[in-house]
């Protein structure tokens, strides 16, 4: 199976950083596993609709750690790129090689990414070339 690209947060709340914790303990997670699927009614940006996304991660694709850069901005800033490494499905966690150290930033467009969690992206899309290239 091919690689598959992920954009994914790491900001609780959209203000508690989680980056260097990620970074350290070499993992990626985004919910707590207690927390109902149905309580966020945001349907493009639902819970379950982002533990659906979750689902389809796999050993081997790229993922980069994204932090909005404000209401109404067009830009993010990739913060964080890596390997996953293995997927805990249970926990709702994913193991990272990451490549890059928590000083990493990289303004590119927003391309739609607002939730926790998206992707897959085709490798050939010149704005993932501009998110992952190391």
């Amino acid at each position: 199976m091919d690689k598959q690209y992920w954009v994914v947060g790491a900001m609780w709340g959209g203000s508690d950083d989680a980056l260097k914790d990620f970074i350290v303990r070499q993992y990626w997670y985004c919910w707590d596993i207690n927390e109902a699927a149905e309580s966020d009614s945001n349907v493009g940006n639902s819970i379950a609709t982002q533990r659906e996304r979750f689902s389809q991660i796999r050993s081997g694709d790229r993922i980069a750690v994204k932090r909005m850069l404000g209401r109404g901005s067009a830009d993010m800033e990739v913060r964080a790129l890596g390997v996953v490494r293995d997927v805990d499905f249970e926990e709702w966690r994913v193991y990272v090689n990451w490549l890059t150290d928590a000083q990493f930033a990289r303004k590119v467009p927003l391309h739609g990414c607002t939730a926790s969690i998206h992707g897959p992206f085709d490798s050939n899309d010149a704005w993932v070339q501009n998110v992952f290239c190391i």
